[in-house]
């Protein structure tokens, strides 16, 4: 009867793990709908940036370095590189 509990309770929290894992990708896709929103908002006062300051070659918005780091979400979600990282990985 003991052996049972805690075998059900381990079935529980991985169950828990497993929400909380497939939950994330909510949060992230919520997240990346604002990212999209601030890009467009970005680009617009861009525009209206380089339209008030026509010879300026000021970097306004650092798209090179957010280009970097959605390279690098790419290459996350592509790739199994990332569960050799030991920095990765949580332990529970």
């Amino acid at each position: 009867m003991y052996n049972y509990k805690l075998t059900e309770q381990e079935e529980d929290k991985v169950k828990k793990f497993h929400e909380e894992r497939i939950m994330a990708f909510d949060t992230l896709e919520s997240r990346l709908e604002n990212i999209k929103k601030l890009l467009r908002q970005g680009k617009i006062e861009t525009i209206k940036h380089y339209r008030e300051n026509p010879k300026s070659y000021t970097v306004y918005k650092p798209t090179d370095l957010i280009g970097d780091y959605i390279n690098d979400i790419e290459t996350l979600l592509k790739s199994e590189e990332w569960k050799k990282q030991k920095s990765y990985l949580r332990i529970y």
